[in-house]
């Protein structure tokens, strides 16, 4: 670390927070855990809430054993490592890898209320590999969208382990901190709030209009972006590009409408957009591996 990080009279405090959740297994617990099924790829091993934390702090030269996250939903804070400090304010997370040397803290004036957790297992290297193209000096800093449903995973997660430390809360825990991992991760491909904005937006109008015709260029021109600044976005975003994911969106459309429907093949395709009903169909088994017709045939004798 580049200095002092507190006062000494000021020194840190790790826990003991008026209104502090935490729970934390046992060292015998996690290893046997981590040799596990299901709880070998992602086990949560501490996980807490510490409302309006002032005080709060911590360093690890070496870094800790497992993966951190720290979610702050009210005030500032802190994290550095190695030389260099990022402020985490409400609204934000922080992820700091398993061996990354660091210290964080609450901020003196108004310190932050955080959800916190450590997480082990094979797949967070998974994880990690999304989330690092980001991160700064080993740490990952995350703008947040959907705070209430980040919050709802956090809770899940400790009342899983707040119940008791059976293998079925710990399967219950893993699960909502696989999704809340995958919260993070969504968070950080949509990417800062202006610019996600637009590409939900060109999203919205995509599904909403899938009989218009699809001119990316277009789109990209009307969400206030060049042609390819708004491809990189739009791909980033959804693993695709625009043509690729409209026709995503028409199929799964017609399927539903073939299965719910006794409109003709004609007219679906027409409704999703394909002024031909020959290439739809042409489309529609390139997708499905089946002509429209036969799945339809299919669906209806396999629920009869």
């Amino acid at each position: 670390m580049t200095s002092p990080l507190w006062p000494e009279s000021n020194m840190p405090i790790a826990e003991g927070f008026p209104g502090q959740r935490l729970r934390v297994l046992s060292t015998p617990l996690k290893a046997r855990a981590l040799r596990t099924p299901v709880t070998s790829r992602l086990l949560l091993t501490d996980v807490g809430y510490f409302p309006r934390a002032a005080g709060h702090g911590r360093t690890r030269p070496r870094g800790a054993t497992e993966t951190i996250v720290i979610f702050c939903v009210r005030g500032d804070g802190w994290v550095e490592s190695r030389g260099r400090r990022q402020v985490i304010g409400a609204g934000e997370a922080v992820i700091i890898p398993a061996g990354t040397p660091h210290a964080y803290g609450a901020d003196l004036s108004d310190p932050w209320t955080i959800w916190w957790l450590h997480a082990d297992g094979f797949d967070i290297a998974e994880f990690l590999r999304v989330l690092h193209p980001e991160a700064k000096d080993g740490l990952a800093q995350i703008r947040i969208r959907d705070v209430l449903a980040m919050v709802t995973l956090f809770e899940n997660s400790l009342a899983a382990m707040e119940r008791d430390e059976t293998l079925a809360s710990l399967y219950l825990a893993s699960g909502a901190t696989w999704q809340l991992l995958c919260q993070l991760t969504a968070s950080q491909l949509q990417g800062p709030l202006a610019r996600a904005d637009r590409i939900r937006a060109a999203q919205d109008y995509l599904r909403t209009n899938l009989s218009r015709p699809v001119r990316p260029h277009e789109l990209a021109r009307a969400v206030n972006l060049s042609s390819s600044h708004f491809a990189s976005l739009f791909r980033q975003a959804t693993g695709t590009n625009v043509l690729d994911y409209v026709r995503g969106l028409r199929m799964a459309r017609a399927r539903e409408l073939l299965l719910t429907t006794n409109d003709s093949v004609s007219l679906i395709a027409s409704t999703v957009g394909y002024s031909d009903p020959f290439y739809f169909a042409r489309e529609f088994r390139r997708v499905n591996g089946t002509p429209p017709t036969e799945f339809r045939k299919r669906a209806h004798q396999e629920n009869a």
